[in-house]
């Protein structure tokens, strides 16, 4: 199988193109959920373009009946700072469902129950299969504070879809089931391949696709989709493995010499100055702004302001 160039400009993952059908999705959204949804219930997908993680769609989100399910397939460490992106996605779904001049009239609106799913199959343990992140984790201290409400909050639900994990779940989704297989083929074929070797990687995937197929993993799929499936591959790795790596080198290297450029000049904001060179480091590559800001540890204002080339 011959992929030819890769499409860099793809947007979907290999877990969105699977449960695009909605099918799938409803069968997923069952045993994930315990629930008994048919498909003829109604089921809308109406996932965002680049929300949760820029330049690649790995979430879905969609209505079923009175709830708004955001769904986010996740292959590296947990980020509690997701919490926010979270937020911020269901801000614009419900921006889109109601009329805003709505918001000023006295009747009382309805909205869709809200629930956020995180579908973990990342190398790194967890520290459970099943379990809830909040975002009032996030918020400061207030020692100052008797009770105990938290006046804005936001629960996530994070289950380990690995092979070996949440067997009970993998078992009712069969084709949740088969993806862990086919990411768990996907591990094994690509372990040791150094992402940034062309040939290497591209057997490893042919590999990859050839072992599941023949072993009637996501048989069907895969067929239809092969050089799809062969691209997203290619691109997933290179943004989880390489461009990770890439992440946490840059960011200690960049600021190990800011802050060394910082104490030779005797700069007491040596450190800011050394951020600030981490940050124009990473965008000059193309990462995120809100990436930079989150690894460097500067404001989103900062980085736009850095990036705008209104800070020096």
């Amino acid at each position: 199988m011959s992929s030819g160039k890769t499409n860099r400009e793809y947007k979907d993952s290999v877990f969105t193109k699977l449960f695009s059908e909605k099918e799938k999705l409803v069968e997923l959204y069952n045993a994930i959920a315990g629930a008994s949804y048919e498909v003829s219930d109604g089921i809308v997908i109406n996932t965002l373009e680049n929300v949760l993680f820029k330049g690649r769609r790995n979430d879905i989100s969609f209505t079923m009946g009175d709830k708004l399910v955001i769904l986010l397939e996740h292959q590296s460490t947990i980020n509690n700072n997701m919490l926010l992106r979270f937020l911020g996605y269901i801000v614009r779904m419900y921006e889109g469902m109601i009329d805003s001049k709505s918001i000023y009239k006295s009747k009382r609106l309805t909205l869709p129950r809200p629930e956020f799913i995180v579908l973990y199959n990342g190398v790194e343990s967890l520290k459970a299969d099943d379990y809830y992140v909040k975002l009032s984790a996030l918020f400061a201290e207030d020692d100052t504070r008797t009770d105990t409400h938290n006046f804005l909050e936001l629960e996530v639900r994070v289950l380990n879809v690995n092979k070996g994990h949440n067997s009970k779940v993998l078992k009712a989704s069969g084709t949740l089931g088969d993806y862990a297989e086919f990411v768990e083929v996907v591990r094994q074929e690509t372990r040791g391949v150094n992402s940034r070797d062309k040939v290497a990687l591209s057997s490893a995937m042919e590999r990859a696709i050839k072992i599941c197929i023949e072993r009637g993993i996501l048989r069907d799929f895969l067929h239809k989709h092969s050089v799809e499936v062969f691209n997203m591959l290619t691109m997933e790795l290179t943004q989880e493995d390489a461009e990770m790596a890439r992440y946490e080198e840059g960011l200690e290297r960049g600021l190990e010499q800011g802050l060394e450029q910082g104490l030779q000049r005797g700069e007491l904001k040596g450190e800011l100055r050394g951020k600030l060179d981490v940050a124009r480091n990473l965008l000059t590559k193309g990462y995120p702004v809100e990436d930079v800001a989150d690894l460097v540890g500067l404001s989103l204002a900062e980085v736009k302001k850095l990036q705008d080339g209104t800070v020096v």
